[in-house]
């Protein structure tokens, strides 16, 4: 093999190594279409859930990002606990989130998945960019919570009605299921006083009084 022939074929190797950049290429599929899947469904049926799906899946978007602002900005004295709590929620959340994406996907649409189309297709309501205190932060949360529930629900049935076995599933044992455990250990946090103070409040009854017996 002669000089030539090397630096010829060297150059070649290089250059199949060498990252091709900036490319680009037209959109294969537009948002708002969908492509035929064969899973015995009927189009109008893929379509809604499509549609419904998308609608949960800004919503779950928005929660998720917004258990991580929480969990980054909570103070005061639980602050320790609710920092881990909060960032358990957002993992939680996040795994919807993937859940949520590849179905839309399975059924032949496209998912919803940059921030300025998340936000305008959540009907959660907008956050201030400061932070706020922590009853305020856990009521922002529980709303949130409930926002997602009473659309799920509808768009369950919805699926239920269509025989969209698989998007009924997603949305009753995932996201319904996840955000009631969420919603139930949020609130908690949110009782006025505990235990402790509830009975120092609350004078003792004659059946509970004692009394020493005299000698």
């Amino acid at each position: 093999m002669n000089e030539t022939t090397m630096s010829k074929n060297t150059k070649t190797s290089e250059s199949i190594a060498e990252p091709v950049l900036h490319q680009t290429a037209k959109v294969m599929q537009k948002y708002g279409t969908r492509f035929r899947v064969p899973l015995g469904l009927e189009d109008k049926v893929c379509e809604a859930s499509i549609s419904d799906l998308n609608r949960v899946l800004a919503d779950t978007i928005t929660l998720r990002d917004l258990y991580k602002k929480c969990h980054w900005q909570t103070s005061g004295a639980t602050f320790y606990q609710l920092h881990l709590l909060f960032d358990k929620h957002y993992n939680e959340q996040s795994a919807l989130v993937d859940l949520i994406a590849e179905r839309i996907q399975l059924l032949g649409g496209i998912s919803v998945a940059m921030a300025k189309d998340v936000a305008e297709l959540s009907h959660i309501e907008p956050v201030p960019t400061g932070r706020e205190e922590v009853p305020a932060q856990i009521s922002r949360l529980a709303a949130a919570h409930e926002v997602i529930f009473k659309f799920v629900r509808k768009a369950a049935k919805r699926a239920a009605e269509g025989e969209d076995d698989g998007t009924n599933d997603l949305l009753v044992s995932n996201v319904i299921r996840t955000n009631e455990l969420q919603t139930w250990f949020i609130t908690e946090h949110l009782v006025s006083l505990s235990p402790t103070e509830v009975y120092h409040d609350v004078a003792p009854s004659k059946s509970h009084s004692s009394t020493i017996p005299k000698h």
